[in-house]
């Protein structure tokens, strides 16, 4: 093979490779919330050479038992930076206010222009019927964007994408007014530890507000060592349900699918594009056996 001919395969290779490049944006009420939810598929699929973005549509400035405001927000936004460095993924956080959100067009508009910026072929984001006012309007929100993101009359200022995404929804327990439904599953045993090192970034959640709201405040350990262990260990019970069970076996066969220890799941949302299951294979080629 001479030098022209394997500069040119060499080519095709790459081509190929960029072409199957997924772009996925994961959109949360609050800067913990998408790796609570993503956190080890966005490790995992990052380090295969996709492009996955968080963003946190409130900055966080409520959620803590001691402090709060301007300084919270700064504190959140630096753990924020910190778990995307760990992800290996980027991770931004938009300014409004904790607890205050609503379904307005500013804040649809805010979506429109970062799903846009991104050209994102996969967009997910929380169901709207979560116990937090935050979620169930982030979801709200991420639902209007799904068709206005290419409509080239609605925020003008940014590009419209010139194909739909595919909307899918974050894993919740909720049953009202329907349950969850495990479209897409993907394994994290490999890097389960990877989704605990980046939630151990949100210091100020995982080891202060949350337990105090839990009332298991004094149970966590003061070393950092030991307290990461004690975080690793509250997220090993969330072994998958038996829906998710069964949507790994359909995915992975019976051998695998049993034998995955943890995993994250996706529900398609009705809106945006409706993808068939080799859609879902080109867009999550973990999804192929």
């Amino acid at each position: 093979m001479t030098f022209t001919t394997k500069l040119v395969a060499s080519a095709a290779i790459l081509g190929s490779a960029l072409f199957a490049q997924t772009r996925i944006i994961v959109i949360g009420a609050h800067p913990d919330d998408c790796d609570i939810g993503f956190g080890g598929s966005a490790a995992k699929l990052a380090s295969l050479g996709h492009k996955v973005k968080f963003i946190s549509v409130t900055n966080g400035d409520a959620g803590h038992q001691s402090m709060g405001g301007g300084a919270l927000a700064k504190r959140r936004r630096a753990e924020a930076q910190e778990s995307g460095r760990r992800l290996g993924i980027e991770y931004e956080v938009l300014d409004n206010h904790d607890g205050e959100l609503l379904p307005s067009l500013n804040a649809r508009l805010q979506l429109i222009r970062k799903i846009r910026e991104w050209n994102a072929d996969v967009v997910i984001g929380p169901r709207p019927n979560d116990y937090h006012p935050d979620h169930r309007y982030t979801g709200m929100l991420v639902q209007d964007a799904a068709y206005m993101v290419v409509v080239p009359n609605i925020a003008p200022d940014t590009p419209p994408l010139k194909k739909n995404p595919v909307f899918f929804y974050l894993q919740d327990r909720f049953q009202r007014p329907n349950p969850f439904r495990p479209d897409v599953v993907i394994p994290i045993d490999d890097v389960f530890e990877k989704k605990i090192d980046a939630l151990d970034a949100h210091e100020s959640q995982f080891y202060e507000w949350l337990p105090w709201v839990d009332g298991i405040y004094d149970q966590v350990p003061k070393d950092k060592a030991a307290r990461k262990v004690w975080l690793q260990k509250r997220f090993e019970q969330r072994t998958p349900t038996p829906d998710i069970r069964a949507s790994l076996i359909k995915w992975f066969g019976e051998d695998k699918g049993n034998k995955v220890k943890w995993a994250e799941a996706l529900e398609i949302c009705e809106y945006g594009k409706q993808p068939k299951e080799a859609d879902l294979k080109a867009l999550f080629p973990v999804l192929n056996k």
